[in-house]
């Protein structure tokens, strides 16, 4: 029996487990690594901040979705891997062998320029960690007057965190202060310029302070590149993401800043072996823009090759669409709207975007197996399988 081995609960692989859960495999050995139980999901991050959503709300639970597909969970974060042998490596010295391997683990948050602001620093990913602190820091903005919260990074991440943290302040009748630090181009650097202009409005009307400036962490908060010192109790960082160092020592042919180099077929050019998808992948023939978006349509491609690669048969090609849509949580119930040059405002597309988003989770929940439960040995196996 062959062992197909799927490295993190991503949004591409969540759609594998499901491909699984429609036609189980009796004849393969599938094994989900996963730090957690539970794939919180980004989209709903910004709504969550601001109240809208509980965090049961936006999860989904893998256990449903891996006994469903036969899946036996293993407890673990990927630290290493060596693909000439065809193993992983996971905390606690375990490793794991794999006959075909899938990639599905992002990447990670860029704090190389705001790590002197030590405990006082909070990146965006791993989400769970953010899940956990983002209560503890609403309570400290409760309980100290003029509390200043800085968010680093002008992305859609970056806007959408620093909207939905005003809210919550406000919100909670906390006397906070929030500043973004969204480097010289500004927030929503290639997006349509009336979706900067949207934006922009949105978080004046939020009294949220923008600098347009490079930032670098220190022990107070963030030294600015004109030589500002800018106070801050804690430092939210949605800055540029990075390919885990790791990577370097796999053996796998990388691409552009350290990500594993793959084809159409989501497969690694060196090891047709492996496979990855999501933020740790760049793909060798064609541009595809760093998006969840991109990570849920290329799952179900992703599936089909793996099945293929594993059984023999026709591999396809994700081809991106041309231009997608993206909705912007604005804190409150409002959203921005971009779709190429187009863009659109108001409570509507809060509420299409609360659609969607819910569509998604129940999409990849089983409420039949909500209750489902793995044992203590299934759930934290994995001692050099």
């Amino acid at each position: 029996m062959k062992r197909l081995v799927l490295a993190g609960g991503g949004h591409a692989h969540l759609s594998v487990l499901r491909a699984l859960a429609q036609m189980p495999p009796t004849d393969i050995e599938v094994v989900l690594i996963t730090p957690s139980l539970f794939q919180n999901y980004s989209g709903m991050l910004p709504g969550w901040i601001s109240g809208h959503y509980t965090q049961a709300q936006c999860r989904i639970d893998l256990r449903a979705l891996a006994q469903s597909a036969r899946a036996r969970i293993v407890i673990g974060r990927i630290v290493g891997m060596d693909a000439g042998r065809h193993c992983v490596r996971l905390t606690g010295e375990r490793h794991i062998n794999y006959d075909v391997l899938s990639m599905d683990i992002g990447s990670e948050i860029d704090v190389s320029w705001l790590e002197m602001a030590g405990e006082r620093l909070l990146p965006v990913r791993p989400l769970d960690k953010f899940f956990d602190a983002w209560p503890r820091i609403l309570s400290a903005a409760q309980n100290k007057s003029g509390y200043r919260l800085a968010v680093v990074g002008g992305g859609a991440a970056g806007v959408e965190l620093a909207l939905a943290a005003q809210y919550a302040l406000v919100q909670s009748e906390a006397n906070g202060h929030i500043d973004l630090v969204a480097s010289e181009p500004g927030p929503l650097v290639g997006y349509a310029a009336s979706v900067q202009r949207r934006v922009a409005q949105s978080l004046s009307r939020a009294r949220i302070a923008v600098h347009r400036l490079r930032g670098a962490g220190t022990a107070d908060g963030i030294l600015l590149s004109d030589g500002t010192q800018l106070p801050a109790d804690c430092i939210i960082a949605a800055t540029g993401a990075r390919a885990p160092c790791w990577l370097t020592l796999s053996g796998l042919t990388l691409g552009e800043n350290g990500y594993i180099a793959v084809d159409g077929h989501y497969r690694s050019i060196s090891h047709p072996d492996v496979f990855a998808a999501g933020d740790i992948c760049t793909r060798q023939d064609t541009i595809v823009a760093r998006s969840g978006v991109h990570a849920v349509h290329a799952g179900p491609v992703l599936a089909a090759n793996l099945l293929a690669s594993l059984r023999g048969g026709q591999m396809r090609v994700y081809r991106p669409r041309s231009r997608s849509l993206y909705l912007l949580a604005c804190g409150r119930r409002y959203a921005v709207a971009s779709w190429g040059g187009w863009s659109a405002e108001g409570e509507w597309l809060w509420h299409l975007k609360d659609r969607i988003d819910r569509r998604f989770i129940r999409r990849f929940s089983n409420p039949k197996q909500q209750h489902a439960t793995l044992s203590e040995k299934e759930s934290n196996s994995g001692k050099n399988i």
